[in-house]
């Protein structure tokens, strides 16, 4: 099984294959690196004290936010909101505590259903996250009249690595794919190439919400395997029901 996750944040998945009997094959499509602006960083941050909410999109945005803070008590005082399970429990590890999140699945759409982001108008918030990104969360929550702040504490970049050997041993190696963000699936294109993408296309991939199932079909993958959520227990689940489809009646 191909994981694509940043080098980093690998080894938890890794560990649940083989506890799965799984062989995981470790490929990263993503490398976190530093905001892109580092001073426009810190002045946005030097100024927590103006904000009523802050919002944490995923744990990278945890770590790298908390370690560009001279202090973590800088966010006392504000609520603190979070989009998914593994963001709300690196904030715990922490020592915060997640005051707004979503309770069933965990994604920009159901966090914005909650009863405490309804009436916002006139709240100042400020949303933790990489480059880039979806703009729904923030758009939404100014269509709501609140004044929103992005910090980009970190940046995600495609890594450089050469797929010949991953290329080389597909064929009897790669059963299966896992991508957990379009990011990962869109570098992972780039970085396979046109004999690598025709690869992909045929072999089962693992996906984490409809949107990069979305962006799966029109790179004309064949066979897409859609996990409930992007936590590693339901990537296991998915790639443990799958696995069941293919053993022999």
């Amino acid at each position: 099984m191909l994981v694509t996750r940043a080098a980093h944040q690998s080894a938890p998945l890794c560990e649940l294959i083989r506890s799965h009997r799984g062989e995981p094959i470790t490929f990263p499509a993503l490398e976190i690196c530093g905001p892109e602006n580092p001073e426009l960083t810190r002045s946005q941050l030097d100024r927590l004290d103006h904000f009523d909410l802050a919002i944490f999109i995923s744990p990278n945005a945890v770590n790298h936010g908390l370690a560009a803070l001279e202090d973590k008590a800088q966010l006392n005082g504000l609520k603190i909101a979070t989009v998914g399970k593994s963001t709300a429990r690196a904030l715990e590890q922490a020592g915060l505590t997640v005051d707004v999140a979503p309770t069933s699945r965990f994604d920009s759409e159901t966090l914005l259903q909650r009863p405490e982001l309804q009436q916002i108008k006139g709240l100042q918030i400020i949303i933790f996250r990489g480059n880039g990104g979806r703009t729904l969360l923030g758009d939404t929550l100014r269509q709501r009249g609140a004044a929103v702040t992005y910090a980009e504490v970190y940046r995600r970049t495609c890594p450089a690595a050469d797929p010949t050997e991953l290329l080389n041993s597909w064929p009897t190696a790669v059963q299966v794919v896992t991508t957990t963000s379009i990011d990962i699936l869109n570098n992972l294109v780039t970085l396979l190439g046109r004999e690598g993408v025709h690869k992909l296309r045929s072999t089962p991939l693992l996906v984490v919400s409809r949107r990069m199932q979305g962006a799966a079909q029109k790179l004309g993958c064949r066979n897409i395997i859609l996990a409930q959520r992007a936590d590693d227990p339901s990537i296991i689940e998915a790639l443990c029901t799958w696995a069941a489809t293919k053993k022999p009646p």
